[in-house]
């Protein structure tokens, strides 16, 4: 089966961006490492987080980088840091050697060992022997006696969509997959959203970072694929990698990003006949150029500009 759920328009911005980027690679080796690390940390921070791991931004980049012990902080917090943020060299590692990397059983076990090295490590790289049970979900993941046969389905089934879908979806449906299968005691979700940034990365995406202040919103688009409805998450994976995007021309690429300044949505609202509620409805379904900052969805004025046009030419073609 062949999935066309992405957004039109979605996927038309993030293709724009994409192009916009390519040409100036190879990219400039000291900005891409000061970007890769600032993703690094901040991913690692948020993957964790979303599982209930207690430090902060700044503690995890003081845990990573300096090495420091964060007085109150239960030792396993800190090992977790480190384990994710060693499993993202080995990703970049990975793309660096092949692009093309296949998507294996081996490499998901391998990401799944270093994610959970320090803290599981009698688990660490082996499909689960128990059934288990989703705090919060009411999703019931198979039985322990059909992991394998399912990650082999998960395989094949990559195989056979990689070149067909769009990057995109296919690193969304692969990340829901893999939840879904829950092959793992633990580190399922760790493991996923560094699979998905394997695909991302190998066609020329940055790191996406599923942020802990989506937490929910996250939990519940995964809850919409498990009852087949997946556009919410396609939806979800793209806004997240279309930030990524604009924070990476941003910063290799002033010149294109310039006169686009961001600005919180309610700053915007006198440009348009509608509400500050009705401007973050659009904005979460896609129907604008916009991403989140911290809590907040911020757009620029070029961007309102062009929807308010493009609605009034709709108007105008239906009567």
């Amino acid at each position: 089966m062949v999935y066309t759920i992405l957004d039109s328009r979605i996927q038309a911005r993030i293709d724009e961006k994409l192009a916009k980027l390519n040409p100036q690679r190879p990219l400039s080796t000291s900005a891409v490492a000061k970007l890769r690390e600032q993703f690094a940390i901040e991913m690692t921070y948020n993957s964790n987080a979303i599982e209930g791991n207690s430090l902060t931004l700044k503690e995890t980049a003081w845990v990573i980088k300096d090495g420091l012990t964060i007085k109150g902080k239960p030792l396993k917090d800190h090992l977790e840091a480190r384990d994710h943020y060693d499993a993202l060299d080995y990703l970049y590692e990975l793309v660096e050697k092949n692009s093309q990397q296949t998507i294996s059983e081996v490499l998901i076990r391998n990401l799944h060992k270093l994610v959970v090295r320090e803290t599981e490590a009698d688990q660490a790289g082996s499909y689960r022997q128990t059934n288990v049970m989703i705090t919060g979900s009411d999703h019931l993941p198979p039985d322990s006696s059909e992991v394998s046969f399912e990650m082999s389905d998960l395989i094949s089934w990559a195989g056979e969509n990689i070149q067909k879908l769009h990057p995109v979806e296919f690193a969304a449906i692969l990340h829901h997959k893999l939840v879904y299968i829950h092959p793992f005691v633990d580190g399922n979700g760790r493991t996923a959203r560094l699979v998905m940034n394997l695909v991302l990365l190998n066609r020329g995406y940055p790191l996406v970072v599923i942020l802990k202040n989506d937490r929910q919103k996250y939990y519940r688009v995964l809850a919409d694929a498990d009852k087949g409805k997946l556009a919410p998450l396609i939806r979800f994976v793209a806004q997240a990698i279309e930030r990524s995007l604009n924070i990476y021309l941003k910063t290799l690429s002033p010149e294109v990003d310039a006169g686009k300044k961001y600005q919180p949505l309610s700053s915007l609202v006198n440009l348009t006949p509608y509400s500050k509620k009705y401007l973050n409805l659009l904005a979460r379904f896609g129907k604008i150029e916009a991403h989140k900052e911290k809590r907040i969805w911020v757009a620029t004025q070029e961007a309102i500009e062009r929807y308010v046009k493009g609605r009034q030419r709709q108007r105008k073609l239906s009567t």
